[in-house]
C-alpha cells in the first residue's frame, strides 16, 4: 500500500470510529432521557414524599437501590410500562407520581373536576333564587299613629347616643 491509500485508510478508519462513537453518545443520551422521564414518574419509597430523582436525603439507601434498578432495567432494554409495571408489583402502586389514567384510577383524574363543576352550577343557582326572591317587606301596621317596638328602640337609640 502507498502513502496516499494508507492515509485514505487511516482517515476513513477515523471516520468509521467518530460515527461509531457519535451513535454510542446519542444511544447513551437516549438512555439518559428514558431515565430522567421514568425516574419523575416514579416516588422514592423511604418516607419522604419526593420524587425518586429528587430525593435530597444525604445517604438515603432507598433512593439509591432505586435508582440503580431503574438503571439496570433500562441497560436490559426494558420498555417504559415493563419498567413500571415492575417497580408497581415490587413496591405497588404508590411508587407511581402520579395515577395511571386506564381503569379505575382514571375516577382519580375526573371526580375532581366533576365535583368542583357540580358544586359551581350549585352555589350559581342558589344565588340566582336568592336575587329572585328579592327583599322582604316590612310587616305593616295597623294604623299609621301606632309606634313599633322597632320605631321605640329606634327613638331610645337617638336619645342616649345625643350629645
Amino acid at each position: 500500500m502507498n502513502a496516499a491509500g494508507r492515509v485514505l485508510h487511516h482517515w476513513a478508519a477515523a471516520l468509521l470510529l467518530a460515527s461509531a462513537l457519535l451513535l454510542m453518545g446519542a444511544a447513551g443520551d437516549q438512555i439518559g432521557q428514558r431515565f430522567d422521564r421514568l425516574g419523575h414518574n416514579l416516588m422514592c419509597e423511604c418516607g419522604c414524599g419526593q420524587i425518586l430523582l429528587e430525593c435530597n436525603h444525604v445517604g438515603c439507601s432507598t433512593s439509591e437501590q432505586m435508582r440503580k434498578e431503574l438503571k439496570e432495567a433500562l441497560a436490559r432494554g426494558d420498555n417504559d410500562e415493563v419498567i413500571l409495571a415492575g417497580f408497581v408489583s415490587k413496591y405497588g402502586p404508590a411508587v407511581l407520581a402520579a395515577p395511571t389514567t386506564t381503569g379505575f384510577n382514571r375516577v382519580a383524574w375526573i371526580m375532581p373536576v366533576v365535583i368542583f363543576l357540580a358544586a359551581l352550577t350549585t352555589v350559581v343557582l342558589v344565588v340566582r333564587a336568592w336575587k329572585r326572591r328579592g327583599p322582604k317587606e316590612p310587616p305593616q301596621g295597623g294604623s299609621g299613629g301606632e309606634v313599633t317596638e322597632m320605631d321605640d328602640f329606634r327613638r331610645r337609640a337617638r336619645e342616649e347616643t345625643a350629645l
